[in-house]
């Protein structure tokens, strides 16, 4: 299961992800996970958006520097120990993750771990042998949020 993510290195400086957040509003494309990390002046943005390949265009066109990056999102359970499960397994498989961040997707039943590794196509394998569940990026667009109840 292929799953992309948009990475756009930005100056971190006021107004830079709005910039891509116009872009991509204009485009109809759904954000539906952002990661934003700095390191003094320069960072970048990690989005999982509904159409990577045309969001990618869009903002290259527009004169952002967007590059498609290889993830394996994998769904896990939203309780304690499920996270743990996960990276317990990468670890004893000596894989290292050289980007990672998470989100809910259902309240104590379902999370994604979206996760970036030197070897994609080897990882998958091995999440895949041990029964992981991987997401691709259209199950990844496809996911329905949890509504929450109002109390």
């Amino acid at each position: 299961m292929k799953a992309y993510q948009v990475r756009i290195p930005a100056d971190n400086k006021p107004g830079m992800l709005a910039r891509v957040t116009a872009v991509l509003a204009r485009e109809k494309i759904n954000i539906r996970a952002t990661t934003i990390s700095s390191f003094g002046e320069r960072g970048f943005f990690n989005l999982i958006v509904d159409d990577p390949e045309r969001a990618k265009r869009a903002l290259n066109r527009d004169g952002v520097d967007a590059e498609l990056r290889e993830v394996l999102a994998i769904l896990i359970t939203d309780q304690p120990g499920g996270l743990d499960r996960l990276v317990q397994y990468l670890a004893a498989e000596n894989i290292n993750i050289e980007n990672a961040y998470g989100f809910v997707i259902e309240s104590r039943v379902k999370a994604v771990f979206v996760l970036e590794v030197s070897d994609t196509v080897r990882v998958q394998d091995l999440l895949q042998k041990a029964k992981f569940e991987l997401l691709s990026s259209q199950a990844l667009a496809d996911i329905e949020p949890f509504h929450y109840m109002k109390y």
